[in-house]
């Protein structure tokens, strides 16, 4: 905001030029006649037209100004809770604690940011309350389990919300997952998956070691049994090394590369299958599955699918939140996805970092929203499958 006394010294000074214009000076010759061109009452003076656009220029930079000063005034001395629809340690809780102290640190007032754990239904409990119970001022946001977006679709039952009214903050990372197998199970390829049945443990529905398999069993033909209510990758694994279970039906590669980098260097596992809008360059010779996909209607029911791997680690906030609330928040979110020390420390920690930003979050998940009925309908069908541990 300009000082008062300046603006008010430029008001009096365009206004005594406004209301008395010196008409003294008269054009006595043409231009070309080489003598100076003078004023009169009709023209404008140059000092006149400077003042002038001095104060459209400070009026125009007051909204903004202003603008950020009350977000700043909101924030300041306030708590943002970040609640996290899954249990504290594990992957997604890693990176909102990894997040919370530098979107604090980029936020106008620099509020506290408190990480909060609400895990629950592949986090529909988390997303459920903060669409219909948290307060939409901009002090309660989330990060999700990335299947949570297309859950009113393939779960309506489950969710009570429309993910494509959340205000999206952007995600920090995008990924390829991979189906893994034992050395010794008895499926070492995937056309050996056409044909013989394929052990793998699972965790809950709606996350990807149970939707993924089956989506393929029933796209691609291929015969996974999902084994699913393992509390997570770690109790998975040693299912793996017990024989209960002889692989993964879809994980993460760089969550592979970070907790057994062992079993690849030894090869103790062996890769058959990448999932992804996107293939991994260091495995060009196992094949995508949306390579694999038969018809259209393959193609649509796994992209409907495997859409959450684009954003695996969505942050969120409810909707009706101000909108300079959320401009502020996904500029603080934009800002820490590239600061040095936040990447420093998510190298540490092994965390994978390839953000997407906010607009292309919202456009994705508007984009799946958008799948046809039948489409829909097909992969719920596949997914209704029973399991069991």
């Amino acid at each position: 905001m300009p000082p008062r006394f300046l603006v008010a010294v430029q008001e009096k000074r365009w206004k005594s030029h406004l209301t008395k214009p010196d008409t003294s000076w008269r054009p006595t010759r043409s231009l070309g006649s080489g003598r100076r061109p003078t004023l009169n009452e009709n023209d404008e003076d140059p000092m006149q037209r400077s003042l002038v656009m001095i104060v459209l220029w400070l009026a125009s930079m007051a909204p903004a100004h202003a603008q950020q000063e009350t977000v700043a005034s909101f924030y300041k001395g306030k708590q943002i809770h970040l609640v996290v629809g899954s249990a504290p340690g594990a992957n997604y809780d890693i990176y909102a604690r990894a997040v919370a102290p530098f979107l604090g640190k980029y936020m106008p007032g620099n509020p506290t940011i408190i990480v909060q754990n609400q895990p629950g239904a592949s986090s529909l409990t988390m997303a459920d309350s903060l669409y219909n119970s948290q307060p939409r001022d901009g002090t309660v946001i989330g990060e999700a389990i990335n299947g949570m977006p297309t859950a009113p679709l393939l779960e309506p039952t489950g969710a009570r919300f429309d993910p494509n009214k959340f205000n999206w903050l952007g995600s920090a990372d995008s990924e390829v997952q991979i189906t893994y197998v034992w050395h010794t199970a008895p499926v070492q390829s995937y056309e050996h998956l056409l044909k013989e049945e394929l052990i793998v443990g699972a965790g809950q529905p709606g996350g990807t070691t149970v939707d993924f398999p089956l989506i393929a069993n029933a796209v691609l033909g291929t015969k996974f049994k999902v084994i699913s209510g393992y509390r997570g990758t770690t109790d998975i694994h040693k299912a793996m090394e017990a024989g209960e279970v002889q692989g993964v039906g879809s994980l993460a590669y760089a969550n592979l590369e970070e907790t057994k980098p062992d079993w690849l260097a030894q090869s103790k596992v062996k890769i058959i299958l990448q999932w992804g809008f996107d293939r991994l360059p260091n495995l060009a010779d196992v094949p995508s599955v949306l390579d694999l996909a038969r018809d259209d209607i393959a193609r649509q029911m796994l992209r409907l699918t495997l859409a959450r791997l684009q954003y695996s680690k969505p942050f969120f906030a409810p909707p009706g939140v101000p909108p300079e609330r959320i401009q502020a928040l996904r500029r603080a979110f934009d800002m820490t996805m590239t600061d040095a020390d936040f990447l420093t420390l998510a190298a540490k920690e092994k965390m994978e970092i390839a953000p997407v930003p906010a607009e292309k979050v919202a456009a994705l998940v508007a984009q799946i929203s958008a799948t046809p009925s039948d489409i829909v309908a097909r992969a719920r069908t596949a997914l209704a499958v029973a399991t069991g541990k």
